[in-house]
C-alpha cells in the first residue's frame, strides 16, 4: 500500500502539536486544510501532546486564536495520561504537583489530593512541563526525592520547540534533578504506548485504523512504534534527517511537513 492509500485508509489521526501543526503562534501551511480533509474523508483526529503546561481549556483557546477547529473532546494530553496512571496505580495519600497552575487545576478537578507545599503525608512527586518553575520547587523536589517518595513525570521531552529555537522541557528538568538526587522519574506520556492506546480506546479505533504524526523520534514516533501503529515523522520541528540516521527508532513514513501529508489525502 503506497502513502496515499495508507493515509486515506486511516480513521484516526493522532497528532502532535508543537513542531507538527505549529510553532508558538505560527500555524504551518495547509494545517487547516489538512484537518478539514481528514473530516471530509470520514476520519477523525485527536491532538496528542506531551506538553503538560496547559490545561485542555487553554489549548482550546489557543486553537481558536490560530483559527483551527478544536473542542475539548479533540485533545488527549500527557496530563490525561498521568490521571489514568494515578487511578490505576494509586491511591496516593498526597501528591506534590510540580507544574503550572493549569496542571494543578486539572489534577484537582480529576479528584486527586495534590499540594504544592512541603507538608506531612506526601508519598508521590508528579512533575510536568513547568513554565512557572522556581528554585523553591526544585528544592522541594530534592527534599522529597531524598525521602524516597514515588517519582513520576508526564513526559521525557528534553526541549519544547519555539519560534526562537528551543526551551528546556520536562526531560531536562528531570536530568537536572538526577544530578542533584541520583533519581530519575517514571515517565508516563510519549513514548509509553499507553497514551496512544488510551486515545484509540477513547475514539473507538483499532491499531490498523490509526496513524500517529509527530516531529520527535524519541517521544512521538517511539510511542507509535511501541503501540504498534503506523507512524509518520515530519521534519518541521525538532527531528532532523541526521537524527533519523543515528536513531534506532524508525517511522513508517517521513514527510517534510503537514502540507505534504495533506497532498496525499486531499480530494
Amino acid at each position: 500500500m503506497d502513502r496515499k492509500e495508507t493515509f486515506r485508509s486511516k480513521k484516526l489521526y493522532l497528532l502532535d502539536m508543537d513542531g507538527t501543526l505549529y510553532l508558538d503562534e505560527n500555524v504551518f501551511p495547509h494545517c487547516l486544510d489538512f484537518l478539514n480533509a481528514i473530516r471530509a474523508m470520514g476520519g477523525n483526529y485527536l491532538f496528542l501532546t506531551n506538553n503538560s503546561s496547559k490545561s485542555v481549556s487553554k489549548y482550546v483557546e489557543k486553537m481558536e486564536r490560530l483559527h483551527l477547529p478544536a473542542g475539548k473532546e479533540d485533545f488527549f494530553t500527557s496530563t490525561d495520561a498521568a490521571c489514568a496512571y494515578l487511578r490505576r496505580n494509586g491511591p496516593y495519600q498526597k501528591i506534590y504537583a510540580l507544574g503550572t497552575a493549569s496542571f494543578k487545576e486539572q489534577l484537582t478537578a480529576a479528584g486527586f489530593p495534590i499540594t504544592d507545599q512541603l507538608e506531612e503525608g506526601i508519598d508521590c512527586l508528579l512533575m510536568g512541563y513547568d513554565t512557572e518553575l522556581t528554585y523553591r520547587k526544585l528544592e522541594d523536589a530534592c527534599i522529597l526525592l531524598n525521602k524516597g517518595v514515588t517519582y513520576l513525570a508526564t513526559n521525557p521531552d528534553w526541549v519544547c520547540p519555539t519560534a526562537y529555537g528551543s526551551a528546556p522541557d520536562c526531560g531536562s528538568f528531570a536530568q537536572m534533578l538526577e544530578h542533584a538526587t541520583g533519581r530519575m522519574p517514571y515517565f508516563i506520556g510519549k513514548p509509553r504506548p499507553a497514551i496512544a492506546e488510551l486515545a484509540m480506546e477513547k475514539m473507538g479505533c483499532t491499531k490498523e485504523e490509526t496513524v500517529l504524526i509527530g516531529d520527535r523520534l524519541y517521544t512521538d514516533i517511539a510511542c507509535g512504534v511501541n503501540a504498534g501503529i503506523t507512524t509518520c515523522l515530519v521534519l518541521s520541528g525538532e527531528a532532523t534527517l541526521k537524527d533519523l540516521e543515528e536513531s534506532d527508532v524508525k517511522p513508517t513514513f517521513i514527510c517534510q511537513d503537514i502540507a505534504e501529508i495533506y497532498g496525499y489525502i486531499k480530494e
